[in-house]
């Protein structure tokens, strides 16, 4: 096989290929979880609970378990309400929980665990497909060893998440586009960034129809301009259009896109009586939203008050820069577009969304954080 032919092949010949880049991600991520055991052992705390019963943990396994309808009214009033944890990791905690011995919780941690396997295949067939092999694993690696890898092995949507977004990336870049929308609409049901991947999608294919109907038109002018005047009373030649299955595919993959995240969010708004904008209001009630920025510029604003987090400021004000530095150099290289589209719309939501700062180095988006109970606050179910 030829290089190109080897990246092409289905099955056991790309997971051959992918085999370097999956055995480097295991061997990282099961000596992350090493550590964890040493460091919970040494203070007496269980490292399987940290993973699977911790703050987003345990709001999915409450949706798994009971269903929408729950929330936490804090003594501020702020109302936390499990509407605002997309469903597709729960509806996998359910079904898994229904078809073996495993426990929610256990179910989500095994999620979380396939998942990530998953996305760092998909992480390496991207870039293997755009730079080759060793551009693969060299990301597939860096995925890794990211400072909060550690979320990719608990019973949260984050691995879920990746894998599907880079899947649907890479159907996009291969042309295979009702699976590219199929899995940006699953995207969609997994968390509000999926809204990213959409983006990837709908943006990549609508530019392809442009560029299929510019290529049309150029390639008629040029058959007319070569063929003989037609005969009078003849009908007037036409340019040849595109492939009528590959229009239709492309169609069916825009319009599938984004009816995850849209009948996610349309469903909200019927459950809570609010309309189609009820899940911004979930999303207030954990204040959450897009500010444009304001709410991380204070965040960074408010470390200069003292000396020591003063320095914390100035490393935020470089990492930003940096980030936009990067994403300008991607934009000249003339990077894929959909990679373009979703690293742009990722970094927008990262920079501009009100949402807890924990959440923004690595998995950027309006991403709910807090306690699932607390002595101080009252529960109730809706």
């Amino acid at each position: 096989m030829t290089d190109l032919e080897t990246r092409a092949a289905p099955g056991s010949a790309a997971l051959r290929r992918a085999a370097p880049a999956l055995l480097g991600y295991a061997a990282v991520r099961a000596l992350g979880l090493l550590a964890l055991a040493l460091w919970s052992a040494a203070r007496d705390k269980s490292a399987y609970t940290l993973l699977t019963a911790r703050w987003d943990s345990l709001w999915y396994v409450r949706v798994a378990e009971l269903g929408y309808g729950y929330e936490v009214r804090l003594p501020n009033g702020d109302v936390h309400s499990n509407l605002a944890f997309f469903p597709l990791l729960p509806w996998l905690e359910r079904l898994l929980h229904a078809t073996t011995p495993l426990s929610y919780a256990g179910a989500g941690f095994t999620v979380s665990l396939l998942a990530s396997l998953a996305a760092a295949w998909g992480i390496f067939a991207v870039a293997d497909h755009v730079y080759g092999r060793r551009a693969g694993v060299c990301a597939v690696l860096l995925w890794a060893v990211l400072p909060v890898g550690i979320v990719q092995s608990m019973a949260y949507s984050e691995s879920l998440f990746t894998a599907l977004a880079a899947w649907s990336l890479y159907a996009v870049l291969t042309g295979r586009w009702v699976t590219a929308g199929a899995l940006a609409s699953l995207a969609g049901l997994t968390r509000p960034v999926g809204l990213a991947v959409v983006a990837a999608v709908w943006v990549s294919g609508v530019l392809s129809f442009v560029r299929d109907r510019s290529a049309a038109r150029t390639e008629g002018a040029q058959t007319a301009a070569r063929a003989p005047q037609s005969p009078p009373g003849a009908p007037p030649r036409r340019a040849p259009t595109p492939g009528g299955g590959g229009v239709a595919e492309r169609a069916l993959g825009l319009l599938l896109a984004p009816l995850g995240a849209v009948g996610y969010v349309l469903w909200v708004g019927h459950h809570t009586g609010k309309g189609p904008l009820g899940y911004l209001d979930v999303q207030a009630g954990w204040r959450n939203g897009f500010d444009g920025g304001y709410a991380f510029a204070r965040f960074i604003i408010d470390k200069f008050t003292s000396i020591p987090s003063a320095f914390a400021g100035l490393g935020l004000i470089v990492g930003v820069a940096l980030l936009l530095w990067l994403y300008l150099v991607c934009v000249r290289q003339r990077q894929p577009l959909p990679l373009l589209v979703y690293a742009g719309v990722v970094l927008a939501l990262a920079l501009c969304a009100s949402s807890y700062f924990g959440s923004k180095p690595g998995f950027p988006e309006n991403r709910p954080r807090a306690p699932f109970h607390s002595d101080s606050v009252r529960l109730r179910r809706s």
